[in-house]
């Protein structure tokens, strides 16, 4: 899709900007999902420049038809876009415009008209339980500084042990996790939801060794995780060490940090867990998101029947 400079009108503009402070405060979306729909309104707002022949203004897009939408969702397939990200684009350009409708601007009927791409159905691709163990050790992790290497152990275990998300997991205080008594994490998720997750005594084990050899102080102030200088970890790290490992391991390339969190998820439900407690571990606001993993806990047993069963 061509870069043009300009992009919208003045009024246009400032209308978005609104709009993006609003998902932001109101709504209390997370910063990657206000940049994601950022970019998706930019690059809509774009094509429109482009298709019309000049930055379109709020009385360009007053009465927006679904024929217009489609053009865009084409000119974007046609640069290689998915049905993942058309779905996420549309949904972005649908709230824009339900913003302002409200603000008596636009009409959003044409948006609503239009279905969405059709996404294609993928399920999580957890670790085996093995590899989960071996991902976690702290005999495994290939940074040469001791204290390193058990900070990335016991991240790692927080994700596997408590199902965290990694910016969940870099969220913590210096404070948590400081006494054998501190069983239980209150973690504020996507959406600002809170939840109580346990914490396994590995877990806790992890953790006290990465504070007894950690060189900073971990104050109350500061983040639990601390990168090499001693400012918060940045997730980015992670993720390299994480690359590192899969080569180390010969593990797949869909062992990710988030991996970690599909795996909490798939190993209790293969071990009996009930779906709806899963869900509050997860922080799930749906039971349908969490359904997902009934799915993978089927294929592992399918797979197993077929390599297993004498007539299969």
């Amino acid at each position: 899709m061509q870069e043009f400079l300009i992009a919208a009108k003045p009024d246009l503009q400032g209308a978005r900007e609104r709009w993006l402070k609003a998902l932001a405060g109101e709504r209390r979306l997370s910063a990657l999902t206000v940049e994601a729909y950022e970019r998706d309104t930019r690059q809509f707002l774009q094509f429109l420049t482009g298709h019309n022949g000049g930055p379109p203004g709020i009385a360009d897009i007053r009465d927006l038809r679904p024929a217009d939408l489609r053009g865009f969702l084409a000119s974007r397939r046609a640069n290689g876009a998915g049905a993942r990200t058309l779905g996420r684009g549309l949904a972005g350009v649908r709230s824009l415009l339900r913003f302002l409708e409200r603000e008596g601007l636009v009409n959003a009927a044409g948006s609503a008209a239009l279905r969405a791409p059709k996404q294609p159905k993928s399920l999580p691709k957890p670790l085996t339980a093995a590899d989960a163990k071996r991902v976690v050790s702290v005999g495994e992790q290939l940074a040469e500084e001791p204290w390193i290497a058990a900070r990335n152990a016991a991240l790692l275990t927080l994700l596997y042990g408590s199902g965290l998300r990694i910016s969940e997991a870099l969220g913590l205080a210096g404070a948590e996790l400081a006494s054998p008594a501190d069983t239980v994490l209150r973690i504020t998720g996507k959406g600002g939801k809170t939840r109580l997750v346990p914490v396994l005594p590995v877990a806790l084990q992890a953790v006290a060794e990465y504070r007894k050899l950690c060189p900073y102080h971990l104050g109350a102030d500061g983040a639990l995780f601390r990168g090499a200088r001693g400012g918060p970890l940045d997730p980015a790290i992670i993720q390299r060490e994480m690359r590192k490992l899969r080569s180390a391991l010969n593990l797949p390339d869909t062992a990710t940090p988030h991996a970690l969190r599909h795996s909490f998820a798939t190993h209790l439900l293969g071990r009996g867990g009930d779906l709806r407690t899963i869900q509050e571990l997860l922080g799930h606001a749906s039971l349908s998101t969490t359904q997902v993993y009934t799915g993978v806990d089927t294929s592992r047993l399918l797979e197993v029947y077929e390599a297993a069963h004498p007539r299969a």
